[in-house]
């Protein structure tokens, strides 16, 4: 665990680790490259190789689908078998823990009810001589969600894509889940029914994302995507937006703490974790102005990272992208968190409150030591799908106007046109558009 001291670094190199770098730059495992090599005869960077999956999907439908699915999840499927069936349900139904379903659907619940809170109104106005001016809010008519299933199963996923796009009104949602020995995990199919989703795919990764784009024989093109992946998952979102719309770019998790002397090393410790043991590329960072925490945080942390059972990955995670900072004072410390534009921030401070105002960039803050961000990943509520990799500067939280869209609406009388007419003449002739002229000037002739 690296701790370093803006004092001594100065803050512009603080400022420089906390700058994220792109998702883009991972590299392929030596495996990966090989297999590259063997299947298409050359090698591939990620982009690369993403980029061919989803042409082929694009050009050859199901066909390029079943070839992927067998190349990377090992599973041999004809298109009859992508969908998910009902007696897959049942039996999952079966195999559940029911003390499980009944917290998957109290935080359904919550999200639920969170998110209603959101929708927003179409709205129209009267103005001057009978004119009307409004917006629609209309729901997408087909959402496509994506949920891992790689080295975990996520039902909080499901709950968190398909239930802001339930309250939104969308038509039909639809989701994708890589198989795992050609199966689902039973309780992201319970979540499913749950939070409204009509359709589950058995199929994941680069291949899955293409589908929902550009559509198959048998998988419905959809008008949006959303939903977390690996690398693959996320290079295909940014190589079919346009053709279709998506969420955000997510990439690893993120969690960055702001403590003063009065935050629990062993809480803060913990929290580091929570988001260390989601992949060797997560970054897991505290900010504090108390040089002494900053010790005993590190060592609580080597401490509780010999406990877990995904120890491997979150040590991987810790030694990479594990860092905290010993800033000056608290405003300092607020600097380098709005720098840095976390997914998650936690306020471990002694009045949370009073830093809140000082927020400029996160996906989502927690405040207080009773307020861990597990707590918003699986139950309070508000969206756990957050921008990441400093995005948080310009992107929100996944919400239910995800999942709509505003058309505008315009009505105007012809004494109120004629009002303006001029106006609008003289604008369109500014910019050489004659016939826009044209279509006020003739109505204008004719009253």
């Amino acid at each position: 665990m690296k701790i370093v001291k803006a004092s001594e670094v100065g803050e512009y190199a603080i400022e420089k680790m906390l700058t994220k770098a792109s998702f883009d730059e991972v590299e392929l495992s030596p495996k990966i490259r090989e297999a590259n090599k063997k299947t298409f005869g050359r090698d591939m960077t990620a982009a690369e190789l993403v980029r061919q999956i989803v042409g082929d999907v694009r050009r050859e439908g199901d066909a390029a689908v079943i070839r992927y699915t067998h190349l990377i999840d090992r599973v041999d499927y004809k298109p009859e078998d992508f969908l998910v069936t009902e007696a897959e349900y049942e039996a999952a139904e079966k195999a559940a823990d029911p003390a499980v379903v009944e917290s998957l659907r109290k935080a359904a619940e919550n999200v639920r009810r969170y998110h209603q809170e959101q929708k927003p109104n179409s709205w129209m106005t009267y103005r001057e001589k009978g004119s009307i001016l409004g917006q629609s809010i209309i729901p997408l008519d087909r959402v496509g969600i994506y949920v891992p299933g790689g080295t975990a199963a996520y039902p909080s996923s499901v709950i968190m894509n398909a239930v802001p796009a339930s309250v939104a009104g969308v038509g039909e949602i639809i989701m994708m889940v890589p198989p795992k020995n050609g199966k689902i995990n039973p309780y992201v199919l319970i979540a499913a029914r749950a939070a409204g989703v009509k359709k589950i795919y058995k199929i994941g990764g680069a291949q899955a994302i293409a589908a929902m784009a550009f559509g198959t024989e048998t998988i419905p093109r959809v008008d949006k995507i959303t939903g977390p992946g690996n690398i693959f998952v996320t290079l295909a979102k940014k190589e079919v937006y346009g053709h279709v719309d998506i969420d955000m770019l997510a990439g690893p998790s993120e969690i960055l703490i702001v403590a003063d002397k009065t935050a629990d090393p062993v809480y803060t410790a913990a929290d580091m974790l929570s988001q260390a043991e989601h992949d060797p590329l997560a970054s897991s960072i505290v900010i504090t102005d108390d040089a002494e925490l900053a010790e005993k945080v590190a060592k609580e942390a080597e401490k509780q990272l010999a406990a877990l059972p995904r120890r491997e990955i979150a040590q991987a995670s810790i030694d990479r992208n594990g860092l905290i900072v010993v800033a000056d004072d608290m405003m300092q410390a607020m600097r380098f968190a709005n720098v840095s534009a976390p997914e998650h921030m936690e306020l471990l401070t002694a009045q949370p409150f009073q830093l809140l105002p000082y927020v400029r960039h996160a996906g989502a803050v927690f405040l207080g030591a009773y307020s861990p961000e597990p707590l918003g990943d699986y139950f309070a509520g508000p969206n756990h799908v957050l921008p990441t990799g400093g995005t948080a500067r310009y992107y929100s939280v996944l919400n239910v106007e995800t999942f709509m869209k505003r058309t505008s609406i315009i009505s105007y009388t012809q004494p109120a046109l004629s009002d303006v007419s001029e106006d609008i003449i003289r604008l369109a002739e500014t910019e050489g558009l004659q016939a826009h002229a044209n279509a006020i000037r003739i109505r204008r002739e004719q009253k």
